[in-house]
């Protein structure tokens, strides 16, 4: 299978899940978020938000395709881009730190290794970036696919609890940790470029 990250920009944006592209779950606040869903806009300020964020930031996220078939993707960026993270509990992500936002892999490609895969890609993104650490709010009592990660999940790919909560979680993956995965980050990535090698079977993302 040939596998590759791609950065996300406003040409793939439609190669997202539908939902994806009309949520702006994290992209607006609250009352602005629900402005936009009874405006009937919310595609229009998702596009927004990623050009924005392009524009005044960089890459904010990657979409995973297995043989040039969309089967994933990941956003990530610094919490001020994501106004939707001080309605948590357990909020403010750290200065130090960029959000892990959201992420989804198709049900048919989870049990891969593409969780993990992802996670290194963007922590290796953010280190050239200068930032010392990735942190999410994860689910603990995650039951379907939805804006906020499930907690396990994030655990099993090398995050910490550093703000406990019953429900929402924060947790954080230092980066100086991924300095030991220099070896599996490149051998991940030439796997994504298409080495016939089988990965291990991980927890998804």
């Amino acid at each position: 299978m040939g596998r590759r990250l791609v950065p996300l920009t406003l040409d793939n944006l439609s190669d997202l899940p539908r939902r994806c592209r009309s949520c702006v779950f994290w992209e607006l606040d609250p009352v602005s978020g629900e402005a936009a869903v009874k405006a009937g806009t919310p595609e229009l300020e998702k596009e927004a938000w990623i050009s924005a964020v392009l524009l005044e930031w960089g890459s904010c996220g990657r979409v995973v395709y297995v043989d040039e078939v969309p089967v994933g993707f990941v956003l990530y960026a610094p919490p001020a881009y994501a106004p939707r993270s001080l309605a948590f509990p357990t909020s403010p992500v750290s200065v130090d730190a960029v959000q892990l936002i959201t992420g989804w892999i198709d049900p048919g490609y989870q049990g891969q290794g593409l969780g993990r895969v992802i996670v290194q890609t963007v922590a290796k993104d953010i280190l050239r970036r200068g930032f010392k650490a990735i942190e999410a709010f994860g689910q603990v009592h995650w039951q379907e696919p939805a804006c906020v990660l499930p907690a396990d999940h994030l655990t099993a790919v090398g995050f910490k609890t550093v703000r406990p909560h019953p429900t929402y979680p924060r947790l954080r993956l230092e980066l100086r940790n991924t300095l030991s995965w220099k070896e599996d980050v490149e051998l991940a990535l030439d796997r994504l470029l298409g080495a016939v090698q089988k990965e291990p079977v991980l927890r998804p993302l």
